[in-house]
């Protein structure tokens, strides 16, 4: 118990009192909605983000780094350590050598892709309607509509494990399909540069409000989801291989597999993390039943 004191005396000393919240419902932090508490929820500054991690590591607390929380399901039990966002206090956008952006981790890639476009810069359209943030987004190599991250990646700043700074080149992280050296090796994007092209402001919001609309047209946005819920496998797509297994608008409680999108799992009010992960669950042994495929989660699932 005194070693919990002093852990919160030394972190109320790192961080504003606003920075830092007990036993808060991830709920709130997660684009599916759902999950239970956080036993220390901080939302540090990128400069302090070193700190923080130094900090969990002297006192040996467990330490659970989220974005968004566009891409995750956390259990309904919540999670016990630190959870660490890294969201608007780490944001921040500099345009530099007039086509490259830099940009912070906990900036929305939507903020990001706006940015890009008003300075008449082509390359982050994709990235426009996913709702995450830059260092998530660098971590998973997101995508969307034909374009990744590491389209435009050049360098990242990263923490590593050990608490050491580096620049790494993009071509130094193993970027591919939801993949990333960070996945691997726990460490965490602090700043980002991406390299964009010239190009006519006009042409890129019109690029950014065609995907828009095709989005509109076919994800259920207007339920709670984690996006795509399941990896792509090689030569299939998730969203048919569900359908074709007979599971459109299947429901565990809540959770349902979106009726507009089969790729999607979507909260339709009031399921919990369970409903949801038993629904992935059966997705999955229906699917393999169906077609022989083994369906892969897309979403990262935290305290099961």
């Amino acid at each position: 118990m005194q070693e919990k004191q002093q852990f919160e005396q030394e972190l109320g000393k790192l961080l504003r009192p606003e920075q830092i919240r007990r036993e808060e419902p991830l709920s709130r932090h997660t684009t599916f909605r759902v999950g239970g508490a956080a036993e220390y929820l901080v939302t540090p500054e990128l400069g302090q983000i070193p700190q923080v991690v130094a900090l969990c590591k002297r006192y040996d607390l467990p330490l659970t780094v989220i974005g968004n929380g566009s891409n995750m399901l956390i259990a309904d039990t919540g999670l016990r350590g630190v959870v660490m966002e890294i969201g608007r206090a780490a944001a921040g956008i500099t345009v530099t050598d007039e086509t490259d952006l830099l940009v912070q981790a906990g900036t929305l890639l939507s903020e990001a892709a706006n940015t890009a476009a008003k300075h008449g810069l082509a390359g982050m359209e994709f990235a426009a309607g996913i709702p995450g943030s830059m260092g998530g987004a660098v971590v998973m190599n997101a995508g969307a509509y034909g374009g990744e991250m590491k389209d435009i990646l050049t360098e990242v700043r990263v923490l590593t494990l050990d608490g050491e700074i580096l620049v790494r080149p993009a071509q130094e992280l193993d970027l591919s399909y939801r993949h990333s050296r960070m996945m691997d090796e726990g460490e965490l994007v602090l700043e980002v540069r991406v390299h964009l092209e010239m190009d006519d402001e006009a042409a890129i919001r019109a690029r950014m409000e065609e995907l828009k609309k095709k989005r509109v047209e076919k994800q259920p946005l207007e339920y709670p989801s984690a996006g795509s819920t399941f990896k792509r496998p090689e030569g299939y797509f998730a969203g048919k291989l569900i359908e074709d297994a007979g599971l459109r608008g299947f429901r565990v409680g809540d959770a349902q597999v979106s009726e507009k999108h089969c790729g999607f799992v979507i909260n339709r009010g009031s399921a919990t993390a369970a409903d949801i992960m038993e629904l992935m669950h059966q997705v999955q042994l229906r699917v393999r039943e169906h077609s022989g495929v083994d369906l892969e989660p897309e979403v990262r699932l935290l305290g099961f």
